[in-house]
């Protein structure tokens, strides 16, 4: 449930017949080769959501669905009297760990990411693993480009060695448009200056399923200190990457995409997503309504 939104943004329609941000998404993913669907979700949205977009799906391409529920934690650990917010991406997908045995994307359901990243992914994927560590990658976009024309935005933005893969990610708050780029705030509220082709992670991996392996043990480590941490703590894919790199555990290819993204963080933005989607329809990018393409 979206708080900034004030509803559930990920079966709100968008597309000139009602289509989901995450109907596109499907599309391209089937596009590029992906064989299977697994949606993460809250067990009291299921009906609606099974209605709304799974029932789509199940005849053209194998569907799953997973439960992020707020007791579904690592032995040992209790849910903290009163604590209603999900633990977190990084728990979203460790949820889903029973459910998927090849490798695979992870994607937001509110975003809209391009067929080209969807393209990228999948190859990469595909390639045979060597080395001993993972061989993950990310869809990365110019910073500029993600931001909300209606509020600041927290963004993770991408550290990049010359052989084009990760070698850090820094969660950096308040991030919004200046007329000369960017700027963001600092722990203690100092504002910096982006020059706004600096590459974001806007949470679109590619994982194989060693990554659940991490995530189990970097959840162990978020409970054990979360007496220590602020009451609404999450455990973030993004931390939990940054996690692997310094513990050289695995390497992340930075795919760059000519692709623009767009997403949904408030009610504002969704004029901006319905008009975006409306042109790619008009273009010929896409068919609508999109699930009988």
């Amino acid at each position: 449930m979206g708080s900034r939104y004030a509803g559930l943004k990920q079966i709100d329609g968008f597309g000139p017949n009602g289509e989901t941000i995450m109907d596109y998404s499907v599309h391209d993913a089937l596009a590029a080769g992906f064989g299977k669907v697994v949606f993460v979700i809250r067990r009291d949205f299921e009906a609606a959501f099974r209605a709304a977009v799974g029932s789509k799906y199940e005849q053209r391409v194998a569907v799953d669905y997973v439960f992020q529920q707020l007791e579904e934690i690592p032995p040992g650990f209790s849910v903290p009297e009163g604590r209603t917010k999900p633990w977190g991406t990084s728990h979203a997908i460790w949820c889903a760990r029973h459910a998927i045995n090849e490798p695979f994307a992870a994607i937001n359901a509110d975003d809209y990411y391009g067929k080209q990243a969807f393209k990228m992914v999948a190859e990469h994927l595909a390639r045979p693993q060597t080395g001993p560590v993972a061989d993950l990658c990310m869809v990365g976009y110019p910073v500029l480009g993600t931001l909300s024309d209606h509020a600041a935005v927290t963004r993770a933005i991408c550290q990049v060695d010359g052989g084009g893969y990760l070698e850090a990610l820094v969660e950096r708050m308040k991030v919004e448009r200046t007329p000369g780029g960017g700027q963001y705030a600092d722990e203690t509220g100092k504002l910096h200056a982006l020059r706004g082709d600096e590459v974001a992670s806007m949470n679109f991996w590619g994982f194989t399923p060693v990554v659940f392996e991490h995530l189990d043990r970097d959840l162990h480590n978020f409970f054990a200190a979360l007496g220590s941490a602020p009451p609404n703590a999450e455990c973030l894919i993004p931390t939990s990457v940054d996690g692997m790199l310094r513990a050289k555990q695995a390497r992340v290819r930075v795919l760059p995409t000519g692709d623009a993204w767009f997403g949904v963080t408030h009610p504002a933005d969704k004029p901006h997503v319905t008009a975006r989607l409306a042109e790619m329809v008009a273009r010929g990018d896409y068919r609508s309504p999109i699930w009988n393409a």
